[in-house]
């Protein structure tokens, strides 16, 4: 990222606290809601991935080890937190397969590709939210066509979230899903940095110095956010954010094509 302008790195560092926000708000999305309008700056994901891999280990880890002291001093809570093992040993299973093969295609597919591939997926996403369209598999075939995707997709530009959400909704209560989440994304992006090293790949290292702050900010947003949205429905919030997302997503595509 040397050859940035500074209007460029101010943008990218306001993206970067919108990530930190909607990743503690909603549990998911540091990088599903992000990456769009990152690749609007500076279009190469391979720059970015490792960034926000890096700023998921930092800020799920002080996420969940939050929640655990919470939990601690209010035992006798009516909603409880915490992580669902159990669940989360039996996902990961079903996930890494899939996962690797992901990641593998991340480190053979031209920036353009990749850049296309996130653009649809998030646009995707983006109509889910504007209808309040919610994905759910009635079945155990379907379960595992969600988590083989999602697995896949997260491989290759961490942006399955929402796929794996749609299961593991399902059976996990929901005040116990950001934080199992979180341990979940944890695991599944010390298995693409792992690859990002073992590539070569640049993990933008000197980046991370003046990024995580930016991250830091959005994340006690978030925490706020959070706490609201356990106690109402944010569908306006969730169809606002549609609409941006399919906005960001067609420009980059036609960008891309034209």
């Amino acid at each position: 990222m040397a050859d940035l302008s500074l209007v460029q790195y101010g943008l990218i560092a306001l993206i970067f606290i919108w990530s930190g926000f909607v990743r503690s708000g909603l549990g998911f999305g540091g990088a599903a809601l992000s990456l769009p309008f990152l690749l609007l700056v500076h279009d190469r994901p391979v720059v970015f991935l490792p960034i926000i891999g890096i700023h998921l280990l930092v800020f799920s880890s002080l996420t969940v080890w939050q929640s655990h002291r919470k939990q601690q001093r209010n035992p006798e809570s009516d909603h409880p937190g915490g992580v669902d093992w159990p669940y989360l040993r039996k996902i990961l299973l079903i996930l890494f397969i899939p996962k690797m093969i992901g990641v593998f295609g991340l480190l053979t597919l031209s920036d353009a590709i990749m850049s296309s591939i996130i653009f649809v997926i998030v646009g995707a996403y983006s109509i889910t939210y504007i209808f309040n369209i919610t994905f759910r598999s009635k079945s155990k075939t379907l379960d595992f066509v969600f988590l083989g995707l999602g697995g896949y997709v997260s491989g290759t530009s961490l942006v399955g979230a929402p796929l794996i959400i749609a299961v593991m909704a399902q059976y996990v209560s929901r005040f116990q899903l950001r934080d199992t989440l979180f341990v979940l994304w944890f695991i599944l992006v010390v298995i693409k940095l792992a690859a990002f090293i073992w590539a070569g790949v640049d993990l933008q290292l000197q980046h991370q110095l003046w990024l995580l702050p930016a991250a830091a900010i959005g994340h006690v947003m978030g925490l706020r956010f959070h706490e609201v949205l356990l106690n109402t429905q944010a569908t306006r919030f969730y169809r606002g954010l549609g609409v941006l997302l399919l906005v960001t997503s067609s420009i980059g595509v036609l960008r891309l094509v034209f």
